[in-house]
């Protein structure tokens, strides 16, 4: 039977003395340390060997595996399975070999300083990752808990509120929470100056103002929204086909054809964790996509240059496909062999010749097909008369 030897310890602001005195126990007994100064400095009455993070992170694995055997302690800040390092060696080591031992974490412990429901909040980091990626979760009365990367990013979140309309948001910064050097810093996005500890967590009550841009999660952004040369999947049609690709939790979509990645980008916003792969061979595109991606919180967004079906060649098998250029058979016939099982194609065609292939491939292959027609109402001279936008025939199939 296997035995654990490797334990993740969550530790707060009260160091040692914080934790369970089984923990402590354990720790104490540790022949070796690794954490970060931080964690050292909360822990420096320990005689243990100590090793800090390896550069670069990932060979914290290889690191941890020569010391199997050796009773070993990795000290995390709150919980260690919650944005931490205790995710990262959990997907690597065996599950058996590790025991957790969780501390407060910073939500829990910034839900208590603002006296807000757990249950009724985001929970986000951006702790080491692009900042923008909160840009998604801007809604009216939204509650925000986020873990910064340092003491600009409170700074740059105000920016991102400001820019949006959303310049009266309540922001609080709390620092070194739980500690003796607890600091507690309050203020308005649009006014926001205050210099705070680079060791923060963020609270953002969302308000908007009257013409705040709304950016709701479910897929249909408004076309204006984007960058792009006038070739886009539009907003209606757009919503359709989401809804056909069913972004789900962490799924992986490739975009053939991405244009300036609208499909992509909403793909991305719809579900937490989602990625994306865009297929784009006009380097103008590339780049409306990749500004659009940042600009609506997406940005890691992966752009391809490369014509299909040879950029296929060595992706990651996707749950989704979205053909919205390049559609041929070897297109379909090399998206379709990779597409994991219970994955969705969906091919949209506004040729006459794009159509005559999709009507071909749906005979042989089943799935769905539609026509999606959409008039918008804009002005003829003084009056108000419907202007239809090219038909679209879409064909969608489910991979069983």
């Amino acid at each position: 039977m296997t035995q654990p030897w490797l334990h993740i310890v969550g530790i707060g602001e009260d160091g040692m003395d914080g934790l369970l005195p089984a923990t402590r126990a354990v720790v104490e007994a540790a022949e070796v340390i690794i954490g970060g100064d931080r964690h050292h400095n909360l822990s420096k009455t320990l005689t243990a060997e100590r090793l800090a993070w390896p550069s670069p992170f990932d060979a914290l694995i290889d690191q941890l595996n020569t010391l199997k055997g050796r009773r070993v302690v990795v000290l995390a800040t709150g919980d260690p399975l919650w944005f931490s390092v205790g995710a990262r060696i959990g997907r690597s080591i065996e599950p058996a070999e590790i025991v957790y031992h969780p501390q407060l974490s910073a939500f829990q412990l910034a839900s208590a300083r603002m006296g807000w429901s757990m249950a009724d909040v985001e929970t986000l980091t951006v702790h080491g990752r692009p900042v923008e990626q909160m840009i998604a979760f801007i809604q009216p009365d939204v509650r925000l808990l986020i873990l910064t990367t340092g003491s600009e990013t409170p700074g740059q979140i105000a920016a991102f509120l400001t820019e949006r309309g959303f310049g009266g948001s309540k922001m609080t910064v709390l620092a070194a929470m739980g500690g003796a050097d607890e600091q507690r810093f309050d203020g308005v996005a649009d006014s926001w100056s205050h210099k705070v500890p680079a060791f923060n967590t963020l609270a953002v009550e969302c308000i908007a103002a009257p013409d705040a841009a709304l950016l709701p999660r479910v897929p249909g952004l408004s076309d204006d929204l984007f960058q792009h040369d006038g070739t886009m999947t539009k907003q209606e049609v757009r919503a359709a086909t989401l809804a056909k690709l069913m972004p789900m939790r962490g799924a992986l979509l490739w975009d053939i054809g991405s244009g300036c990645g609208s499909v992509a980008v909403e793909w991305m916003r719809a579900a937490r964790y989602t990625r994306a792969i865009g297929i784009e061979p006009r380097a103008d595109r590339r780049a409306h996509a990749a500004a659009n991606a940042l600009a609506l919180g997406v940005p890691k967004l992966e752009l391809i240059d490369g014509q299909v079906p040879a950029a296929l060649s060595g992706l990651e098998a996707p749950d989704a496909v979205f053909i919205g250029g390049g559609l041929s058979r070897e297109t379909f016939a090399t998206s379709w062999d990779a597409l994991r099982s219970l994955g969705r194609l969906v091919c949209n065609a506004v040729t006459l010749e794009s159509e005559a292939l999709l009507l071909e491939m749906h005979k042989e292959h089943g799935g769905q097909l539609v026509k999606l027609m959409i008039n918008r109402a804009e002005p003829v001279g003084s009056l108000t008369g419907w202007r239809p936008l090219m038909p679209v025939t879409q064909w969608s199939l489910v991979k069983r």
